[in-house]
């Protein structure tokens, strides 16, 4: 707890004046942009995307009241959903997890094809065997 209470300390001091105030909203504007940015690149690779992108949001959530309303409401749907998916029958929550495969594996592939030309599990073998 001290160390929050720290932290809220240096923040009131930098906001205390116009020019700290202005320079700390930039840096946390550009800093969550770039996470925010980063994050978007990576949806549609298997991996941590949208995480990225909420930490950037988290991010800017710190300076604009905006981004706490949308992180609130963005949390608040994926309780929602996280709850409904639990209530169901073992049989939907396997199916939500295969269509989750599926679109990620359907992801991977295109990014293999796109990048390496990739058209058979042929080709990847060959791949593995001639790197």
């Amino acid at each position: 707890m001290r160390r929050k209470e720290q932290l809220r300390a240096i923040r009131h001091r930098i906001r205390s004046t116009r020019t700290g105030r202005l320079t700390l909203q930039l840096l946390i504007a550009v800093l969550g942009a770039v996470v925010v940015a980063i994050g978007i690149i990576l949806i549609p690779f298997p991996g941590p995307g949208w995480l990225i992108v909420l930490a950037g949001l988290a991010i800017w959530a710190i300076e604009f009241v905006w981004a706490q309303r949308l992180l609130s409401f963005t949390r608040a749907q994926l309780e929602k959903w996280w709850h409904w998916l639990g209530r169901q029958h073992w049989t939907v929550r396997v199916l939500a997890g295969l269509v989750g495969l599926i679109v990620v594996g359907s992801v991977v592939w295109i990014s293999l094809r796109l990048s390496f030309g990739v058209r058979s599990l042929d080709d990847v073998w060959d791949y593995i065997v001639t790197h």
